[in-house]
């Protein structure tokens, strides 16, 4: 899934966070990239078109959302499994922390405000946790309010903010998330991760080499004409076919998809990363073709959902065909549906799109792939 971000000058996020200091003290303990695993990584060459990289800050923001979040979307955001593995982890290492003891409170509020949820996107704007627990520590004692900053940068900042945690109650659910989850990486997951990245190297390194050699030549096209021409692509240890994916102009995009857990499973993130690709046009197919009713009762976002994961397909099969039915059986398995006899009739059943959507996707697609 993608969602346009309100930025805040990124360009500026070394001004905002030496301007904080005048506001008052940084934040508490930080978890650093330092100690018992590697600093995040980048594949391939330093100058790739779309590189293939992994941020710790990401996943350990994404991780305290799959240890809380009832994951109902009819495509899941976290891998299959995912809470349940990592308790199963700490509890073998005697680990408990504030995310643990928090974990009702945590959740309660996001039962209480489902848009919560959204703010899955948040570390995507920032570089590092060290990045984002400061600028937290400003929003906090601004009180969400940009006209409390000393600079406009500041203010920038706090708004991007306020727009995700708007309440004096959510913003009390983000100071204790980022508590939570600060002493979560400091006990845990920092370590976690950080073993994680050694043994996924080899994966890592593979991706990179059919992204870069292979699949993103053949999609560039697209990309370039649907305003994506460069960015980022994330591997993230916990998500799974929905991916979470920021667009900011044609320069400064970033999917961030699953990463994959064997080489064999490589060309699990290229699926992902096709289905991120086209989550904007798919969203243009069904919004132009829902009525208000429709997306008042929230069909409009089972469709979006459907018409992301066709649209993907859509987009491989004019591309790279081979890649179609792994791709298809993917997506099936991420909605825990079987591939049934005959694969392709499976997935238009399990991702089912009324005409005029499937229609107006395909159209789109012919369309931006032609260069009008």
């Amino acid at each position: 899934m993608t969602q346009l971000i309100r930025i805040f000058a990124v360009a500026s996020a070394a001004t905002i966070l030496a301007s904080c200091a005048s506001v008052g003290g940084g934040a508490g303990g930080t978890a650093t990239n330092g100690g018992a695993g590697p600093a995040d990584q980048t594949a391939g060459a330093p100058n790739a078109v779309w590189p293939i990289k992994t941020r710790e800050h990401v996943d350990l923001w994404l991780h305290g959302f799959a240890l809380l979040q009832e994951d109902t979307t009819f495509v899941p955001f976290f891998k299959r499994g995912y809470s349940t593995s990592m308790i199963v982890l700490k509890n073998r290492a005697n680990v408990v922390t504030q995310l643990d003891a928090n974990r009702d409170r945590l959740r309660a509020r996001l039962a209480a405000n489902p848009q919560l949820v959204n703010a899955q996107f948040v570390p995507l704007s920032f570089s590092s946790w060290a990045e984002m627990s400061q600028v937290a520590d400003l929003f906090i004692r601004a009180g969400g309010d940009p006209r409390a900053a000393s600079s406009q940068q500041q203010a920038g900042a706090i708004a991007f903010l306020a727009a995700y945690f708007p309440t004096a109650a959510d913003r009390d659910w983000f100071r204790l998330f980022m508590q939570s989850l600060t002493d979560e990486s400091d006990k845990f997951y920092h370590s976690y991760w950080g073993e994680q990245q050694r043994e996924r190297r080899n994966v890592l390194d593979l991706v990179d080499t059919l992204w870069q050699s292979k699949y993103r030549p053949r999609i560039q096209r697209f990309l370039n004409n649907t305003q994506q021409a460069q960015g980022d692509v994330l591997l993230s240890l916990p998500l799974d076919g929905e991916g979470r994916s920021l667009t900011n102009g044609k320069q400064a995009n970033t999917f961030t998809v699953s990463f994959p857990d064997r080489p064999n499973d490589a060309a699990q993130a290229i699926y992902v990363i096709s289905h991120e690709a086209v989550s904007g046009i798919a969203s243009t197919a069904v919004k132009d073709n829902i009525t208000p009713e429709q997306a008042r009762s929230g069909i409009g976002e089972r469709y979006q959902s459907a018409a992301a994961v066709r649209g993907g397909a859509l987009l491989l099969q004019r591309t790279s065909p081979e890649l179609v039915d792994g791709y298809m059986r993917y997506y099936l398995n991420s909605v825990n549906r079987a591939p049934g006899a005959n694969l392709q009739a499976t997935f238009t059943a399990t991702f089912a799109l009324p005409d005029t959507i499937r229609d107006a996707l395909t159209r789109q697609l012919d369309v931006v792939l032609g260069g009008i």
